[in-house]
């Protein structure tokens, strides 16, 4: 009778061992993954930072150019840069602070856009069109990096939340982490006027 509950104590044991060790090689390939993941949203966004720089130097040439768009544009480039974060600290807050950030200056950059259709000249400037293509190209490529960074961050999630990681999460401290949410009054359709 002692035999067999040693026997059955360490049966227990070695198959605990087993799938610990095994969802902890997997939680930690997968948090790797969101790593690797946030790290290309950061390259995304770096690339439209130093991008920037060259948009607003271009239309700086234009002496009429309205200052008040400019400015705004170069301080929301400011602010998105003063958001570091890193990988081991994507909480909601932090998501939402950074989201913002990018936020505030892809509004910027839309209404710098818009108000260079008042200047024909400017539109019609080969070096502003490249920057406007490699702008809009950049714009996709922060869509896909953030898509699968996301995508990164669900199966990370799904693989600390399902048995037996579940227990392995827990002990090791491995908490869920946060993605990336549709911005503020994303869910309503823009007003087109003619």
């Amino acid at each position: 009778m002692m035999k067999r509950f040693i026997f059955s104590t360490i049966i227990a044991i070695v198959a605990m061992s087993t799938f610990s060790s095994c969802s902890y090689n997997s939680i930690v390939g997968n948090d790797e993954n969101v790593k690797e993941a946030w790290a290309n949203v950061e390259a995304a966004y770096q690339e439209r930072y130093d991008l920037v720089d060259n948009l607003v130097a271009t239309v700086k040439g234009y002496a009429e150019f309205e200052r008040g768009t400019l400015t705004d544009v170069i301080n929301a480039r400011a602010n998105a840069t003063n958001v570091n974060l890193k990988a081991d600290d994507l909480t909601p807050g932090n998501i939402e602070k950074f989201q913002q950030a990018q936020d505030a200056l892809s509004g910027s950059l839309s209404r710098l856009l818009v108000t260079v259709e008042k200047y024909p000249d400017l539109k019609a400037n080969q070096n502003f069109m490249d920057l406007q293509a490699q702008l809009a190209r950049l714009e996709q490529k922060i869509n896909i990096a953030r898509r699968d960074f996301n995508g990164s961050v669900n199966t990370y999630n799904t693989s600390i939340r399902t048995f037996p990681a579940v227990i392995t999460a827990k002990i090791f401290g491995f908490n869920q982490k946060e993605g990336f949410k549709a911005s503020a009054g994303a869910e309503n359709a823009p007003k087109v006027e003619f």
